[in-house]
């Protein structure tokens, strides 16, 4: 496939998995209303969406390794489209749920899939750019999403924010289908008692963190099922993670970058929005509106990253931002007005949007071509567990202290902690890679048969 359409597809598939999260968000007191649901019954919409994703994207890559990008790609918007549909026509809370699941889980084939179709399609060299337009689309769902949501909610209803994705994902799901998958060279055997025992272990750690915190059988499980998951893995001849992935230093702290900054900023967004509500007495879109300097400098940052990865490298950019991301948690835990309120999401969007480009761009091109979905599934797994783990620490120190300074400066604490994560990262942008790897992209993308 063309690497300009291979990039919007990644691009667009990308940002509407964003936006269906980012415009739910404002949607959950209206469905609560309109369904005569329980708070607990809301909560799980989410929590049983994240549940799903959290469990399978690291197998839904390895299924693009396997069987082509493209084809789980189109799959996993084809299924996104219909379980959206289905949730807007639902007649009661528990299909919404329901359906959450099963959006949940064509939502983990199809993220994976979008990194490893860039990765197959512009050679190492060349992937900061591609990477960078990515994220700055899901600082634009973020953007928009809020203030999206409210227009939807305030006139059609929340239905109509299930709505508003079905037609997009169903055609770039079709148009993905269309493309012949090119012959992989992944291993023939897929790991299934990996992917099972994984599975379990994310799902009860995702389970403890976000919906039940104080019952430990859940984490006892993950413990036990991950203990189980390292040995399997040691032991099988065909591992879900292969070790070109986790062998890696650089990927491996590039992945802890991605939850510690996620983890971050998802606290941060937790705790500001009781600052913005509760002290500041805003209303839901005036608060959104206060925080949309995040998302701007978010969208900025992106393509700034591109260029400081090619001058500086990822060890200095990442490090600098993880920085930037802490000085702006600190700005943001002293803010006493409107301003200093806007430079503080600011230099959070600023800090954050560049570590994501950077751990994502080491995460990717690391890995080899073959491997390529695994490293997706990874990155969007640590992706997934930093917002459930930093929520989670935030909500325990707002009842633990009571103030906003308590937790918000723990997560300044966390975030520049992350920054020492970085010296494993490559020192220039021009990192060495296999041998092999580095013959096959140096010369131009096949055609596709």
């Amino acid at each position: 496939m063309n690497p300009r359409l291979t990039l919007a597809s990644s691009v667009v598939g990308t940002a509407i998995v964003a936006l269906d999260g980012t415009v739910l968000t404002v949607a959950q007191p209206t469905l609560q209303r309109d369904l005569s649901a329980s708070f607990a019954e809301v909560q799980w919409t989410t929590t049983g969406y994240l549940i799903a994703v959290a469990s399978l994207l690291v197998f839904a890559g390895r299924l693009g390794d396997r069987y082509g990008h493209h084809r789980v790609f189109g799959i996993g918007m084809l299924g996104f489209g219909a379980a959206s549909a289905g949730i807007a026509l639902a007649p009661g809370v528990g299909w919404v749920i329901g359906l959450r699941v099963v959006q949940g889980v064509f939502g983990a084939l199809s993220q994976p899939a979008t990194l490893g179709m860039l990765r197959a399609a512009f050679p190492p060299d060349r992937l900061r750019r591609p990477i960078a337009v990515r994220t700055a689309a899901i600082g634009v769902a973020a953007a928009a999403g809020p203030v999206l949501g409210g227009a939807l909610v305030a006139g059609p209803g929340w239905r109509a924010v299930f709505l508003l994705n079905v037609v997009p994902a169903l055609v770039l799901g079709a148009l993905a289908l269309a493309v012949r998958p090119s012959r992989r060279s992944s291993p023939s055997v897929l790991d299934m008692p990996g992917a099972l025992l994984l599975a379990v272990t994310l799902a009860c750690l995702v389970h403890a963190l976000a919906a039940q915190p104080g019952r430990g059988w859940t984490a006892a499980t993950a413990v036990v099922t991950g203990a189980a998951f390292v040995r399997h893995e040691r032991r099988t001849a065909s591992p879900l993670l292969p070790s070109d992935v986790m062998g890696s230093a650089a990927v491996t702290s590039a992945l802890g970058m991605l939850v510690v900054a996620s983890a971050a900023l998802s606290g941060t967004l937790f705790v500001g929005t009781f600052v913005l509500q509760g002290g500041f007495g805003l209303d839901p879109l005036r608060s959104a509106l206060v925080s949309l300097p995040l998302a701007l400098l978010m969208v900025l940052a992106a393509p700034s990253c591109a260029v400081l990865l090619r001058r500086a490298g990822a060890r200095r950019t990442s490090g600098a931002a993880m920085a930037v991301l802490a000085l702006g948690i600190l700005a943001l835990s002293h803010a006493a007005g409107f301003p200093a309120l806007c430079v503080g999401f600011a230099l959070v969007g600023a800090g954050f949007g560049t570590v994501m480009v950077a751990a994502t761009h080491v995460v990717v091109r690391e890995a080899a071509v073959e491997s390529a979905g695994v490293a997706g599934g990874l990155q969007q797994t640590a992706m997934n567990l930093g917002p459930v783990l930093g929520v989670a620490a935030a909500a325990a120190l707002m009842g633990a202290g009571g103030r906003p300074e308590l937790p918000l400066g723990v997560l300044a604490v966390l975030a520049l902690a992350g920054a020492a994560l970085g010296r494993a990262l490559p020192g220039r942008a021009d990192v060495t890679i296999d041998d092999h790897d580095q013959s096959e992209d140096r010369t131009p993308v096949p055609a596709r048969r």
